[in-house]
């Protein structure tokens, strides 16, 4: 058997690796690597490059941890040989032939694309909101997701690069039934389409900081397929 899965997080848009702050303690004090990819949000390509350089970084085998348009990212990069299982949180799972636009407008929008504000070629969230992004978060919490809210490029959704790890791999998929981001009925379907294991918590958009201990739960299982 092979030794303890190191474990690499991806996150999304309006985040950066703190979001899994509460995760990676405890990975690490089971004895794992835990490495967060911290991408700029300026291109796809550029993106799936940083986790795939994060996967570099790790020994395998590796779980490949996506939140959000993470999901994007890990499908490209989990195409890596090292990685053996995909853990989606609220996450897009777009296949060869969507981009993440597509994949997301399949499905109705969610109330917080009404509180968003493109200055600067970027995409920002509005403080109006936040609510909508992390609304099951105290009030504190709140306020330094949005003081750590990364904006995207204005077309990052847009951009296609090949790769999709989910259709050879085993994945799990953490469904927020209360998430006002992405529709809960497209991450259903993204779980279905992907035959997922699939979790489904009473949460927002963030159930790593909102119930960490549940999302920790998938991440684990998803690493005993490996050990």
């Amino acid at each position: 058997m092979a030794g303890k899965a190191s474990i690499v997080l991806a996150h999304g848009l309006w985040a950066d690796g703190s979001c899994f702050a509460k995760l990676i303690p405890a990975l690490q004090a089971e004895g794992r690597e835990v490495f967060a990819s911290q991408h700029g949000l300026d291109s796809l390509a550029g993106d799936v490059d940083c986790v795939t350089r994060a996967i570099n970084h790790v020994p395998g085998p590796v779980v490949l941890v996506g939140h959000s348009y993470g999901g994007t990212l890990i499908t490209k990069a989990g195409v890596h040989d090292r990685v053996g299982a995909l853990v989606y949180i609220c996450a897009l799972a777009p296949d060869d032939d969507e981009t993440s636009q597509q994949h997301l407008a399949a499905f109705p929008s969610s109330p917080v694309f009404e509180h968003l504000e493109v200055a600067d070629n970027r995409i920002y969230l509005k403080e109006s909101g936040i609510g909508d992004f992390c609304g099951d978060l105290p009030l504190e919490e709140q306020k330094l997701v949005l003081a750590t809210a990364n904006p995207p490029i204005a077309d990052l959704f847009d951009q296609q690069v090949p790769g999709n790890a989910w259709r050879a791999k085993p994945s799990w998929y953490i469904v927020g039934t209360q998430d006002r981001t992405v529709n809960p009925d497209r991450e259903r379907a993204s779980a279905e389409r992907m035959k997922a294991t699939t979790v489904s918590l009473d949460s927002s958009h963030v159930p790593m900081l909102s119930q960490p201990n549940a999302v920790l739960e998938v991440i684990r299982n998803a690493a005993k397929t490996l050990e």
